[in-house]
């Protein structure tokens, strides 16, 4: 795990938007996309990178983390509207290549397990964005969840809900259920970037990184993890014991090792 913190969240962005574009230049990547407001500015990055510098996304494919259960897919709110409208629409990533769990399936557990399958015959995520909850969560793997777990109904916290209501017209109409990727099936991509920014995240970022492995905070699964990069802002870090530490070691990364 290796945690780099920079200035501003601009910077955050850029260094995201730079893991993403070594590996589509590179191959015919799968990539992990998280929704909510944490990597729109990753998006947006890539997205002008698209348009001014040529990168093109249309080699690759996507799955989403996760997805409101009973939210129609084209209600302003649902993940499948939000990518699009976020990214998918504003670079060349085929629409069919994009893939969400279908929160509207007659059979919801069925639907779980066929995601799932679906990952792993795609020949599993290259690079899997993060961000992460108050509560520690990622994906919408809330506290008290296995480490092992895999793609499946979860019931959102109030927290979790209250932080979401802003999507929403009052916080009644949060969903309380969603399908979300496992803390297993996340697990097995390639790449995590877990990105964070502002001090609202500072404790939980603390919890993930330093704290014990534990399902008491989801994210710190990524201490596991054999290739996982932590980005952020001095907001999110100001919890952190060893911040000059992970300062030290980024000043001094080897030029030719990349995150």
């Amino acid at each position: 795990m290796e945690i780099v913190i920079h200035d501003g969240v601009a910077d955050v962005d850029r260094t995201a938007a730079d893991i993403v574009e070594r590996s589509v230049r590179d191959s015919r990547t799968v990539l992990g996309l998280a929704t909510g407001s944490t990597p729109v500015g990753t998006y947006r990055e890539l997205a002008r990178r698209h348009r001014e510098e040529s990168l093109s996304f249309a080699r690759c494919r996507a799955f989403l983390l996760d997805e409101y259960i009973g939210l129609p897919k084209t209600a302003e709110q649902s993940y499948f509207s939000f990518i699009r409208a976020e990214f998918v629409d504003h670079v060349d990533l085929d629409d069919s290549a994009v893939f969400s769990p279908n929160g509207e399936a007659e059979d919801i557990a069925a639907e779980a397990r066929r995601y799932d399958a679906a990952i792993t015959a795609a020949g599993g995520i290259d690079v899997q964005i993060l961000g992460i909850g108050t509560d520690g969560h990622i994906g919408f793997n809330e506290p008290g969840s296995s480490l092992r777990s895999r793609t499946r109904v979860k019931t959102l916290t109030e927290q979790t809900r209250a932080d979401n209501a802003r999507f929403f017209d009052s916080p009644e109409d949060v969903p309380h259920h969603v399908l979300t990727q496992g803390l297993g099936t996340i697990d097995e991509a390639r790449h995590l970037v877990l990105i964070a920014t502002g001090e609202s995240k500072a404790v939980a970022v603390a919890a993930a990184v330093e704290g014990p492995l534990s399902a008491h905070c989801p994210a710190s699964v990524i201490q596991w993890h054999p290739h996982a990069s932590v980005l952020l802002d001095e907001a999110a870090a100001s919890s952190l014991a060893h911040a000059p530490y992970y300062r030290y070691a980024y000043a001094n990364k080897p030029r030719w090792q990349h995150l």
